[in-house]
């Protein structure tokens, strides 16, 4: 049941009071780090800054095909947390129905008070269907954390905070990595590996995937993001105009929905409330007019640079600095620039 309390807006206060139990003295919380190619994906390393937020105990969760997490266990290792590396064939791809039993018996058996991931596919994926196994209700996207039972997260695609109070006996949470900072090597932590026990049926079997490969910085942890919108026009102007730019700044690309659907760039590259939810400490957006739904992944970006020839377009009124222009005149002038100053 939802008890709401408002507040003075935007800020919203819930409380989860379905159920009551004795709060434990000291949080006891597992981490599943997610790993790609044997390393960590970097949004788990802001996962686990968010979980020390809490205090008390952190240990750290591997799972896959034994013999391929090598590489991410030695780097969570380095960590500083204990970590439990959990081994299964049917594992090897982080799929939702053979994961979710296996780290619902984990929590059971080890008596954790906290379960928490990053907010990926796969966090989004696997955690609703733990948080049905163990009979409680998940926090999504959290923000902020108070203290061991309320937490903030955003809702309205960001257009209002919840802050959210949980009284079930496990609070299962994923972390906007864009809220936290990366967690930092500090030590060095002890494994226990052993061969994963109730793991779930294989329900679902996993077939191909494609990935983008790109030199330019990676989109969910660059300082630095040009996106390109509706406005850039084709996807001839996307590379010639939007490509250049970030180039010059060293900066990862990204680009709204609408580039996305109309082909311009490709779907790795959506930032927004169905893609992905960026806060660089540069974000130039170029011929985007600014829907809520682009402004959920990337207003809590620290500057904001809008170029757009209409002056009543939304992005401006996050922008801290704006540039009403044609932008096929503006940008490539700005890249020149750039490109001039590095010499």
């Amino acid at each position: 049941m939802l008890v709401p309390t408002l507040r003075t807006a935007p800020a919203l206060r819930f409380a989860l009071s379905r159920r009551t139990y004795a709060t434990a003295a000291s949080p006891n919380t597992l981490v599943l780090l997610e790993h790609r190619d044997s390393h960590l994906v970097p949004a788990t390393l802001n996962a686990i800054t968010a979980a020390r937020k809490l205090g008390g105990n952190v240990t750290g969760l591997i799972v896959g095909e034994e013999g391929k997490t090598d590489g991410a266990v030695e780097q969570a290792k380095k960590l500083g947390l204990p970590i439990l590396l959990r081994t299964s064939p049917l594992l090897a791809h982080h799929t939702a129905e053979p994961l979710a039993p296996v780290l619902a018996s984990l929590v059971k058996s080890g008596g954790y008070t906290h379960l928490a991931a990053a907010h990926t596919a796969v966090g989004k994926n696997v955690f609703p269907r733990v948080a049905g196994l163990l009979e409680v209700q998940q926090i999504s996207d959290v923000m902020a954390i108070s203290s061991a039972d309320t937490f903030t997260r955003p809702i309205y695609a960001g257009n209002a905070i919840a802050t959210v109070k949980s009284s079930d006996e496990v609070k299962i949470f994923t972390v906007r990595a864009a809220s936290w900072d990366a967690a930092k090597e500090e030590g060095s932590g002890e494994v226990d590996a052993k061969a994963a026990e109730d793991v779930g049926p294989e329900q679902a079997k996993w077939v191909s995937e494609e990935l983008t490969i790109s030199e330019r910085p990676d989109l969910g942890s660059a300082p630095s993001v040009v996106s390109g919108g509706r406005g850039v026009k084709s996807k001839e102007s996307f590379d010639s105009i939007v490509l250049p730019l970030a180039d010059a700044l060293g900066a990862a690309v990204g680009a709204s929905r609408a580039a996305v659907d109309s082909g311009y760039a490709d779907n790795s590259q959506q930032v927004g409330q169905t893609g992905k939810v960026v806060a660089p400490s540069l974000y130039v957006a170029v011929g985007i007019s600014g829907a809520i739904q682009h402004l959920a992944g990337m207003k809590d970006s620290k500057t904001i640079v809008a170029i757009n020839k209409d002056p009543d377009a939304p992005i401006f009124q996050v922008a801290d600095v704006g540039l009403v222009a044609d932008l096929f005149e503006a940008v490539p002038e700005l890249t020149k620039k750039l490109e001039e100053a590095k010499k």
